[in-house]
């Protein structure tokens, strides 16, 4: 720690106590819960925290709450301000509301319409200014200053963090010999928050960040490398591309690891959680269990408590990610079969779908676009197996009549 890093006098475990004893009664006590089979699976002993049960969805509302009551009278009467386009936004917009606090959230006016919808209905009034999350957290600043509100940020506030930190105690009160947590880093809130409390309680506690392939600052600040951050990430609600300093001093100090997960085992782990858990997470819930996967030697063996950080995802994206899964599992398959253009030809094939009992949803012909001779044509089946196996039967059998098949993978 230098002598500019003040963090561990601002953030403690009596701070996270304090703001636990503030909050209590007003956000859930959410679960945290053994997973048999997630354990099976992975190797490690999984206890998962169920944070996307919270009104919201989501662990923002702990810090944004805690915040609001840390000010005076006069600063709650002239309102609040923050620039979210997510949790943070209706966290702070429901529990604002709540206490008759006016609440003010600046969004990108690329922002989908169902988050200003959400964000309004829990009574935030929202402000679309800007292109870009930065356009919108300036122009945040500027109106903190005109209207004379109290700026409430996200991530790099130790009364903030404080607040999340009481989900750190939660775990550790519910399972108290837990040997590691894993914890998404977005900006660091989160994760300074738990960490702190983790480390007062038990100071020899695995502390494991997890940040999107896409998104790797944090990673990058801690291991001194300067790594680019963009794209379309699944976990948005941790597609951060500067850390905060406070937080950022804060995890240094306490993490022994940060890790990083790319889209597909996002995509993966978000599916495995609804069918195992029944239980639904955004991109950026599922970063951690995503983490324990594609690091088995980390956590094998282990007592390891996973925070579920969220639960707000479009219903479209999430349909997308789990008919994804069902393709990279073999479940659900695209069949390139090339054909003469014949009477017949499509209905022999049919037979060797209906002899493997594979399940046909769609067929396309392609007869113009492509480079076949004119009297030859390309059929793509859509279909449903079993499993992968029973695919690559059907495949083997078309090949043995003579077929060209090939399949449709996902890029």
């Amino acid at each position: 720690m230098t002598e500019t890093d003040n963090s561990a006098e601002l953030l403690t475990i009596d701070h996270i106590r304090a703001a636990a004893s503030r909050i209590e009664g007003a956000v859930q006590r959410t679960p945290t819960l053994h997973s048999k089979t997630l354990s099976q699976i992975t190797g490690a002993e999984v206890w998962l925290k169920f944070e996307n049960h919270q009104f919201t969805a989501a662990y923002k509302e702990r810090g944004a709450l805690n915040k609001l009551l840390l000010m005076d009278p006069a600063q709650r009467d002239r309102g609040v301000i923050a620039a979210s386009a997510g949790n943070h936004a209706q966290g702070l917009s429901y529990h604002g509301t709540r206490l008759g606090v006016p609440v003010t959230i600046v969004m990108p006016k690329t922002t989908p319409l169902v988050k200003v919808m959400q964000t309004e209905q829990v009574g935030g009034k929202v402000v679309l200014e800007g292109e870009t999350f930065d356009d919108a957290y300036a122009h945040a600043l500027e109106l903190e200053k005109e209207m004379g509100l109290t700026f409430v940020h996200p991530f790099d506030d130790p009364d903030v963090a404080a607040g999340q930190g009481t989900v750190g105690l939660e775990m550790l009160e519910d399972v108290p010999d837990l040997d590691a947590l894993v914890v998404p880093i977005g900006g660091g809130g989160l994760l300074s928050g738990i960490g702190t409390a983790a480390r007062a309680l038990k100071p020899d506690i695995g502390l494991y960040g997890v940040q999107a392939q896409l998104y790797p600052s944090m990673y990058g600040m801690v291991k001194g490398e300067d790594l680019p951050c963009g794209g379309d990430t699944l976990a948005e609600g941790i597609a951060v591309k500067s850390p905060g300093k406070f937080t950022s001093q804060v995890v240094k100090r306490l993490v022994d690891e940060i890790v990083l997960v790319g889209e597909e085992q996002l995509e993966g782990a978000l599916a495995l959680l609804l069918q195992i858990e029944k239980t639904v997470v955004e991109g950026a819930g599922a970063a951690g269990l995503a983490a324990v996967q594609a690091y088995p030697e980390l956590f094998r063996g282990k007592k390891v408590g996973i925070v579920l950080c969220g639960g707000n995802i479009d219903t479209r994206l999430l349909a997308n990610v789990l008919l994804r899964d069902l393709a990279r599992s073999g479940r659900l398959a695209r069949l390139r079969v090339f054909l003469q253009d014949r009477p017949g030809a499509l209905y022999k094939v049919m037979g060797e779908f209906n002899n493997h009992q594979v399940n046909i949803l769609e067929i396309y012909h392609q007869r113009i676009f492509t480079n076949l001779p004119a009297k030859g044509l390309v059929t793509d089946i859509e279909c449903e197996a079993r499993d992968r196996q029973q695919l690559e039967a059907l495949i083997v059998a078309l090949q043995a009549k003579g077929y060209a098949v090939s399949m449709v993978e996902l890029d």
